[in-house]
């Protein structure tokens, strides 16, 4: 068991091509602006594109897609999985090799949300970042898997995944603090939300409660909490590393937050209004078979 925790440890922390690893358009595929910019404007359009041509060909029914969805539920869960993993054991790695430095002004938790100053982007942790940045193209599919399947556009799930894609991209080119929580509690939650709609993909029973929904607000809850720790520890120790992207980090996450309560209350309001429809429905039933009733007792009296 030992030995097989030192593979695992070394696989995903100590190996040659995590602990030397660069940010850099030389070294990192996908790593300039013209790619970033490129790809956002490509998945916008294929979405839009989709989306049109299911609507001209009038296609009432959804495209079967067989195994596919189940498939790609399960390898997302396990590439979160890894993520999660790899990171939590560079981090710890990190802060093995570099306590030394800052052992007297921060604690390992005020490093994780805090990076010193003059950071580069280099190493064991920003190589599982540039994991991380890699793995939102692959969460993109789950869009065109949306279209095709239910015949719905999600702008907020696309607005959604653009912007992740484009705050994961100012991580690592920025050296932002906070992001190495920020990818353990993504990746977290990805790799039980994923599981769990791959469990249902395959058919086994789903939960009696919004479990998908109760683990997004589990993830921004956190997310928050940890905000509020990166700005008061900017202000208490001298300043983080790239507080400026933490800064539009934080309004791309109120913005998302926003359309999220904005979309989840809007489905209880329609929630709400069907329970009512519905118990109007059964009401007038009931009233009618009571009419019919009375009416039968006149006729047999007369």
């Amino acid at each position: 068991m030992g030995t097989m925790t030192q593979r695992l440890v070394y696989w995903l922390s100590e190996h040659p091509a995590i602990i030397k690893f660069r940010w850099s358009p030389i070294q990192s595929w996908g790593s300039t602006w013209s790619f970033l910019l490129t790809s956002m404007a490509f998945y916008l359009t294929v979405s839009l594109v989709l989306h049109l041509i299911l609507v001209l060909f009038r296609r009432r029914r959804p495209v079967p897609l067989g195994p596919i969805p189940a498939v790609y539920s399960l390898s997302m869960a396990l590439i979160s999985a890894v993520i999660f993993t790899g990171t939590l054991f560079s981090a710890a790695a990190e802060i093995r090799d570099t306590r030394w430095f800052w052992r007297r002004s921060k604690t390992p938790l005020q490093w994780l949300l805090c990076f010193p100053l003059g950071t580069r982007p280099s190493g064991r942790a920003f190589f599982w970042s540039y994991a991380y940045y890699l793995s939102r193209f692959l969460h993109m599919f789950r869009t065109y898997f949306t279209i095709l399947g239910h015949r719905k556009l999600g702008l907020l799930n696309i607005f959604k995944n653009l912007m992740l894609l484009c705050m994961s991209f100012l991580w690592l080119e920025f050296s932002q603090s906070f992001q190495l929580v920020e990818i353990m509690l993504a990746t977290l939650v990805y790799s039980v939300v994923y599981g769990y709609k791959f469990w249902t993909a395959i058919g086994l029973p789903s939960t009696c409660f919004p479990f998908v929904l109760s683990c997004q607000i589990l993830l921004l809850g956190s997310n928050l909490l940890c905000h509020v720790g990166v700005l008061l520890l900017h202000l208490r120790k001298g300043g983080c590393n790239g507080i400026g992207a933490w800064i539009f980090n934080s309004v791309l996450n109120a913005a998302i937050l926003l359309l999220f309560v904005n979309s989840f209350v809007r489905k209880m309001h329609l929630r709400r209004r069907q329970v009512e429809d519905d118990d109007s429905v059964l009401h007038s039933c009931s009233a009618s078979k009571e009419t019919k009733v009375e009416n039968k007792i006149k006729d047999k009296n007369h």
